[in-house]
C-alpha cells in the first residue's frame, strides 16, 4: 500500500471511530474550517482510544498496560513504529503538523488511570483536577488544532471542559454505578447524605438527587462563564466549543422531576446536528 492510501485509509479509520463513539463531537468537525478536520478528528479518535479502556477491562492490569502503550507511543519509547495503529499514526502527524503538546495528551493519559480502578472520587477539587487534565484538555487541543493559544482560549477552554465533563459524570451515574464507581465526589454525597450503597443498587433518592442538583449547578456557573467568553474568540475558534449546546441541553433534562438519574438518555445524532447547528448560527458563535 502506497504512503498516500496508508495515511488517507487511517485518516477514514479516525473518521469512523469518532462518528461511532463520539458523535458530537464528530458533528461539530463539520462546522470546523476544513484544514483542521482532519487534525481533530485524530484527537477525537485518540480521546475515544483513551476513554473506552475502561469499558474493555475488568481488571486494572490489562487497562494500565493499554494507556501505558499510548504513554510510551507518544514518548518514543519501544513498541516500534505506528504503522499498525491508524489513530497513532494520525495522532502523532497531528502532534506534527499544529505543535500539540506531547506532555498535556500524556497527562490526559495519566489521569485515565482513575477509571481504572474503583477508588471514589474524594472531592470537588479531585474531580476538577481530573477533568482538567481530560476534557479541559480536549478543548484546549482543539482550540491549537483551530490555531489559536492564549491565557484567555486556556481560560475559556477551563470553564467549558469543566462543564461538559461534570455534564458527562451525571450521565453516566448508571454505567458507573453498575461497576461500583463513583466520579460523584464522596465529599458532596457525605454532605446530601447519600448512602453510597443505595446508589450503587441504582436506588433514586432524594439526598442523591439533591447531590446531583448540586453538581449541575456547578456545571451551569461553568457554563454561563464560557458563554460568556465565547464571542471574545475568533470565529474560527467559537466551532471546538458547539458542544456546549449539548452540555445546556443535558443539564436542562437532568433538572425535571420525572428524570432517573440511572437511566441514560442519549441525544440522536438528527438532535445532536440539529442543536450544533443551531447553536453555530446563535449569538455567541457568530459574533
Amino acid at each position: 500500500m502506497s504512503g498516500g492510501a496508508s495515511e488517507s485509509s487511517s485518516a477514514a479509520f479516525c473518521t469512523e471511530l469518532v462518528r461511532n463513539h463520539d458523535f458530537e463531537n464528530y458533528a461539530s468537525t463539520l462546522f470546523a474550517p476544513l484544514r483542521c478536520r482532519r487534525a481533530l478528528l485524530a484527537l477525537y479518535a485518540f480521546n475515544v482510544e483513551i476513554a473506552k479502556v475502561r469499558e474493555q477491562i475488568t481488571q486494572p492490569l490489562p487497562g494500565e498496560i493499554r494507556l501505558q502503550w499510548w504513554a510510551d507511543m507518544l514518548a518514543g519509547a519501544g513498541h516500534g513504529g505506528v504503522e499498525g495503529n491508524p489513530v497513532a499514526a494520525e495522532l502523532l502527524l497531528a502532534v506534527r503538523d499544529h505543535g500539540l503538546p506531547v506532555e498535556r495528551l500524556s497527562r490526559l493519559i495519566e489521569a485515565h488511570q482513575f477509571d481504572l480502578y474503583n477508588d471514589p472520587m474524594p472531592h470537588m477539587m479531585a474531580l476538577e483536577q481530573y477533568l482538567c487534565d481530560t476534557s479541559c484538555a480536549l478543548f484546549s487541543l482543539a482550540a491549537r488544532v483551530v490555531g489559536h493559544e492564549t491565557d484567555a482560549m486556556d481560560h475559556l477552554a477551563h470553564h467549558a471542559g469543566l462543564a461538559h465533563g461534570i455534564a458527562q459524570v451525571i450521565a453516566r451515574l448508571g454505567f458507573d454505578a453498575s461497576r461500583r464507581q463513583s466520579f460523584v465526589p464522596l465529599q458532596l454525597l457525605e454532605q446530601h447524605g447519600v448512602d453510597p450503597e443505595k446508589m450503587f443498587a441504582g436506588q433514586d433518592t432524594p439526598a442523591l438527587r439533591a447531590a446531583l442538583r448540586a453538581l449541575a449547578e456547578d456545571a451551569r456557573s461553568h457554563l454561563k462563564n464560557a458563554m460568556a467568553m465565547l464571542p471574545d474568540v475568533p470565529p474560527d475558534s467559537r466551532t471546538v466549543y458547539l458542544s456546549l449546546a449539548m452540555v445546556r441541553r443535558a443539564l436542562n433534562a437532568q433538572a425535571r422531576a420525572d428524570n432517573d438519574p440511572f437511566m441514560p438518555r442519549p441525544a440522536s445524532r438528527l438532535r445532536i446536528l440539529w442543536t450544533l447547528w443551531r447553536a453555530s448560527r446563535a449569538r455567541p458563535c457568530r459574533g
